[in-house]
């Protein structure tokens, strides 16, 4: 049986808050399998979205170890973890994140340009192709609808061909039939490049779509 592509062990995350420390995660141990799609459920303030950025090193455990792809992120500094997501995951959001000064096309390069990738325009434009958007490779961020602004975040996780794709609520701001249409995108997506998919979000209708569901109630897996 292969490693598991993300492990956690009896992790845990405490903020600061104006009274003291706030347990955000408790004592969570959990792993993800190769190619799995796994759905993060629970109400707002579960700790869905936190677990989520632990997943992908964006933020940092204070107890307990993260390990993806047999990497511990524990002990990796700010820079090496930038270069390990840039490598190896793929990360939506649900405010998009795109740059607003740069065009579609760019914001989709611009991880294979830091990655040095000699064809980086070549195959941002073919992404962007594959979600529908080829003809919105010159326009900026302010000029596409909502959707459009999705689905060309799903193309620029997606363009460096990440062996994780981590999705935090990606159609909390769409409307219904658009949030349809960017999730057939995203498990296309998965499907093609062979992603293991870890998926936050409220929609049952999403949830039933995982191979797997966990549950999330005060920090602690229900």
């Amino acid at each position: 049986m292969t490693d598991p592509v993300l492990r956690l062990t009896d992790v845990s995350l405490s903020l600061m808050g104006n009274a003291g420390p706030v347990d955000i995660l408790r004592g969570i141990t959990m792993d993800v399998e190769r190619g799995e799609t796994l759905g993060l459920t629970g109400p707002s303030g579960s700790g869905k979205s936190s677990l989520l950025m632990l997943m992908g090193g964006l933020e940092r455990a204070t107890g307990g170890t993260v390990t993806a792809l047999g990497q511990d992120l524990g002990p990796l500094d700010e820079d090496a973890l930038a270069r390990f997501r840039r490598k190896h995951m793929g990360v939506v959001f649900q405010s998009f994140h795109l740059i607003p000064t740069m065009t579609a096309l760019e914001n989709v390069a611009t991880p294979l340009e830091l990655a040095g990738a000699p064809d980086a325009f070549e195959r941002a434009a073919e992404e962007l192709a594959s979600v529908g958007l080829d003809h919105r490779t010159d326009h900026y961020p302010a000029q596409m609808s909502g959707g459009e602004q999705q689905r060309t975040a799903l193309a620029r996780a997606a363009v460096t061909r990440p062996e994780i794709l981590l999705a935090d609520e990606p159609t909390g701001n769409l409307d219904g039939t658009t949030g349809a249409a960017i999730m057939d995108l995203l498990f296309g997506l998965r499907d093609r490049h062979g992603a293991t998919l870890v998926l936050v979000t409220h929609a049952e209708d999403l949830a039933e779509r995982c191979d797997r569901v966990l549950g999330l109630h005060d920090g602690a897996l229900a």
